[in-house]
Order: structure tokens, then C-alpha cells, then sequence
């Protein structure tokens, strides 16, 4: 981890209070964690919405470990070339994919050949939180409602445009389009950041996005939200409608873990799923997840491992229902 992010994430709070919220002492943290540092592993760009959710826990098993937490960001292919170097890595517990479990599962339905098994090389430790996508227009836009937006696209025609840099947003935008007759063209970005500049310019009609960024622009009054690309309001953020009840049926839910290499000892396994536990405990990290539309998500690792092969059938339909055709 920079000097700069470490600075941003202690600036928070003391270590000792992190630690003591849990009710371990720092000798009986020590004794039970590994004995080298741990790498934590996404596919987000740093200072993307993503990165600061995967930095805001480093910090935290920083604290509980008391060993150095190197986040490394893989970028590139919508995250799988994070999610394949993980599946990958030496089975010890020390390298942890923090991904979503719905990015893992699509995976295997977005590629034509994936280059791996995540059912067979891949276990999921602990599951994290639930967010949904948004669907979401600059301020100034003359479009109010989802309805609104439909009624303008629809007039556009081809030469509108919208923003998406993962899987979810391209699931989520092709629903819509096949739902509505929009036909919009998509605008891949490789952080979503980086959509900023064209949608206060009117580059771009809409933007399919994770709530971080949406919810950050959006109580900036920079961003209007739309919808929400969940079949039900999320506890975080209830005041916002999702896309199903304005007429347009989807449950694309983003479900972060923790996940490791399949081989992975038990006893790591267990033991990530209870730091993860921990953290989710603290009133500091439900508010932070809260902040950020996340609803806390923790299951053990045989439910949550049954969910992602759940999902691996759900991302099939998701794939034929949005008529993408699978890459390379």
C-alpha cells in the first residue's frame, strides 16, 4: 500500500480502537494470523470506487494481523485478468481476491474460452456486502425520471450514447436497450472515472455505473439517479427506485468477497472468514458500506462458494436475455 493511501485510511481512527472493537488483544491477533504479508488482489483501478472499498478493508486486517497488506491492482478484461492470477496463485491463504462473486461467476458466460474453471479454482472465503449498478444522467440533463430518458433515447435513436466500464453496467445497459428498443451505443471506459469530462460535456446521454462513484456525484449534485439496477430497494439507499419497478425486471446484484485459490487451507479459509466477520461487525464499516449503497453481505464459505455456482447459471441467462456475445 502507498504512503498516500495508508495516510487516508489512518487518518479514520487508531489502530487500538479497530482492535479493541472486536475484543482482541494485539498478542492474541498475532498469534493467529499468518506469519507474512498478505496480498490483496482486485480488478479495480486505484482510486476507483472499487479500489476504495478493497484499501478501506486492507487497512483494517492491517490492523488485525499486524502484518503489512499490499493491495495489488490487476487491471484489464473486466477483471479477469485479476480473477486468473488469483486462480492461479499458490494456495497458502496469503493471496485474496477481493471481486466481485458476480464478475467471478459471468466470467464463465462473457468468455468465449475462459482461460479457467472458477468453480474448480477458485473458493470464496466470505462474502462482503450487495450493491446494485445505476443507471444515472449528468444534473444538467433535461431527464428526470427513467420514462423521461427512455422517451429521449428512443428519439436518438443510434447517435445516443451512455458510459459502462464493467460487466454489471454492460448486463444492466443491454436490458434496458432490449427491454425499451433504445439503441443507444455503449462507450466501454476502463475506469469508470474516466466518464467524468464526457458526461458534464453532453458527450454522453447516461451512464450505467457502481454506486460508489454514482453516489458520490449524486449527493454532489453533480448526477442524477435513475434507477437502480436491483429487483428490490437496497436498506442503504431506499429512497432510490430500482429499474424493476419502473417497468424494467432485473436483479443484477454486485457481491463482493473474499476469495482465494481452490486448495486453500481450511484453517486460512476459516480464519479470513472470520476477519471479515469482524470487520463487518464494527458500526465504522457498516456505515462505510452504507455510504456507498452497499448492504453487508456475510455467509460461510460453503454458502457463499453454492451462491457463486448459482450464479454461474444466472450469468447464462443474464448473457442470452442481453444478447452479448461472448469475447474472443
Amino acid at each position: 500500500m502507498s504512503r498516500t493511501s495508508r495516510r487516508q485510511f489512518l487518518a479514520a481512527g487508531s489502530a487500538l480502537t479497530a482492535a479493541s472493537a472486536v475484543g482482541l488483544s494485539r498478542p492474541a491477533i498475532a498469534q493467529q494470523w499468518p506469519a507474512q504479508d498478505i496480498h490483496l488482489v482486485t480488478g479495480s483501478a486505484a482510486g476507483s470506487g472499487g479500489d476504495i472499498i478493497v484499501r478501506h478493508f486492507a487497512e483494517r486486517i492491517r490492523v488485525l494481523s499486524g502484518r503489512s497488506v499490499i493491495v495489488e491492482n490487476r487491471l484489464g478484461a473486466g477483471g479477469n485478468l485479476a480473477i486468473e492470477y488469483v486462480a492461479r496463485a499458490k494456495p497458502d491463504g496469503y493471496t485474496v481476491l477481493l471481486w466481485g462473486g458476480n464478475a467471478i461467476a459471468g466470467m464463465m458466460s462473457l468468455l468465449k474460452n475462459p482461460p479457467i474453471d472458477v468453480s474448480k479454482t477458485l473458493q470464496i472465503a466470505a462474502t462482503i456486502n450487495r450493491q446494485a449498478f445505476m443507471v444515472v444522467v449528468d444534473a444538467k440533463s433535461p431527464y428526470k425520471t427513467l420514462d423521461e430518458l427512455t422517451k429521449g433515447m428512443l428519439a436518438k435513436g443510434d447517435k445516443a450514447s451512455y458510459a459502462t466500464n464493467t460487466v454489471d453496467a454492460t448486463v444492466i445497459g443491454e436490458i434496458y436497450k432490449a427491454k425499451t428498443g433504445v439503441k443507444a451505443v455503449e462507450v466501454a471506459y476502463k475506469a469508470a472515472a474516466d466518464s467524468l469530462n464526457d458526461m458534464t460535456s453532453g458527450a454522453l446521454d447516461y451512464a450505467v455505473h457502481n454506486p460508489v462513484l454514482a453516489l458520490s456525484q449524486h449527493r454532489e449534485g453533480k448526477w442524477r439517479i435513475l434507477g437502480v439496477g436491483s429487483n428490490e430497494r437496497l436498506q442503504s439507499i431506499p429512497d432510490l427506485p430500482t429499474m424493476t419497478e419502473q417497468g424494467i425486471p432485473m436483479n443484477i446484484i454486485g457481491w463482493w468477497t473474499a476469495t482465494v485459490p481452490a486448495g486453500t487451507p481450511r484453517p486460512a479459509i476459516d480464519l479470513i472468514n472470520k476477519r471479515v466477520g469482524q470487520i463487518l461487525g464494527t458500526d465504522e464499516t457498516k456505515k462505510f458500506l452504507n455510504n456507498f449503497g452497499g448492504d453487508t453481505f456475510l455467509n460461510t464459505p460453503e454458502t457463499a462458494q453454492a451462491l457463486m455456482l448459482k450464479e454461474i447459471d444466472n450469468w447464462r441467462d443474464y448473457v442470452k436475455l442481453a444478447r452479448i456475445v461472448p469475447q474472443g
